[in-house]
């Protein structure tokens, strides 16, 4: 017998008889312009929000670029854009100066507009609000692997996703030692161990919002406009969804890999990470790297691709983001987090930079930055 994360929940499935092949299905996908403006602007409003936290953290009026340039890894951006590029389109956000290095060659720093300081605090304020919702967004994460750990490469991957600060380990992590263990790993990295289960946390969004049919639980199902869903995948899909529903919190390792009955806890376990996301989406490439952590067969992405009226594959930039459907409406999130309003307050600052935008044809060197080399270097 499953173990039960919630009375009623988990439906046994030892006396059900698992189909060894799954379903040969397969539907195509249909763009969705509308969901596309969701995922547009995504990367750059991360990136963005990002480097106002590292430069806000820095007890300096600023940073110069070659500091800034070494966390292009951890923003998002393009490979062949450089950080310096991007700083410059948001005058209204980044301000641009110039200090002398040792050899008095200038060297473009950036610091915070005072707009920019004043969304910073604000931000600050709303994270310091939700601190606990996003704790439990975490443990959850952490929850719904075999081990309870996620290597901090991965976690840094969903970091922007879940809402965690760009320093969550010194910010969040150390101020929780009886939840969270820093520990190494085999491979030489450093993973994030959950010390504690709490069987509170351990209901997926589907079990605490659907209703049942018989006993099982069933996704919410939607389809971009024209989809034309044939005859026999919409008796497939039917049948599909009949089938026993497994927590993502509930070990599936019993599972054969090769049944629809994996297939739809694959599901669960993707429908539930969306969940865990404050915008209810992510970059594919996010993913790539949680099929051991949480027990999933070869090619598992392909769900995404077999389920259309459960995630939108967006194909908006050089990425690909899946996004959960159920949770828009239209291009509006249904249920917004607090930090996702801060974000849009941000998204129309970046906005109104990016139109008021004029190339640089000089350079200043700031009044209140390294007095010691700029006085040497102007005089």
């Amino acid at each position: 017998m499953l173990r039960r994360v919630k009375e009623g929940c988990t439906v046994s499935i030892l006396n059900y008889h698992q189909k060894r092949t799954l379903v040969n299905v397969k539907l195509k996908w249909v763009k969705d312009c509308v969901l596309d403006g969701v995922v547009a602007g995504g990367r750059e409003l991360k990136a963005g929000s990002t480097l106002v936290s590292i430069i806000a953290s820095q007890s300096s009026s600023g940073l110069p670029i070659y500091h800034l340039q070494s966390k292009h890894g951890q923003l998002g951006l393009p490979r062949d854009l450089k950080v310096s590029t991007f700083l410059r389109r948001y005058p209204n956000i980044f301000e641009e100066f110039y200090c002398p290095d040792s050899a008095g060659t200038p060297v473009p720093w950036f610091e915070l507009t005072r707009e920019a300081l004043e969304f910073h605090h604000e931000e600050v304020n709303v994270l310091r609000e939700c601190n606990t919702d996003i704790v439990n967004r975490l443990r959850k994460l952490l929850m719904m692997t075999k081990e309870r750990m996620l290597p901090l490469q991965t976690v840094d991957q969903l970091r922007w996703d879940v809402g965690l600060q760009h320093d969550y380990g010194s910010s969040l992590i150390i101020k929780y030692p009886e939840l969270f263990s820093l520990v190494d790993l085999p491979d030489g990295r450093v993973g994030l161990r959950l010390l504690a289960w709490d069987h509170k946390l351990a209901v997926s969004q589907l079990e605490a919002n659907s209703a049942k049919e018989k006993g099982t639980l069933m996704f919410p199902i939607g389809f971009t406009r024209g989809f034309g869903l044939k005859r026999k995948c919409m008796e497939w899909l039917e049948e599909w969804q009949k089938l026993p529903y497994t927590s993502p919190y509930v070990d599936g390792s019993h599972l054969d890999p090769r049944t629809d009955v994996s297939e739809k806890r694959i599901v669960g376990v993707f429908h539930e990470l969306l969940h865990l996301t404050l915008q209810k989406k992510t970059e594919r490439n996010n993913v790539s790297n949680l099929r051991r952590p949480l027990e999933l067969p070869q090619k598992f992405t392909k769900v995404f691709e077999r389920h259309p009226g459960i995630f939108y594959i967006s194909m908006k930039g050089d990425t690909q983001t899946i996004v959960l459907r159920e949770t828009y409406d239209r291009n509006q999130l249904i249920e917004k987090h607090p930090l996702v309003h801060i974000r849009e307050k941000f998204a129309n600052m970046m906005k109104q930079g990016r139109k008021g935008y004029l190339p640089l044809g000089s350079w200043r060197i700031a009044d209140n930055a390294c007095p010691c080399l700029c006085s040497s270097f102007v005089g």
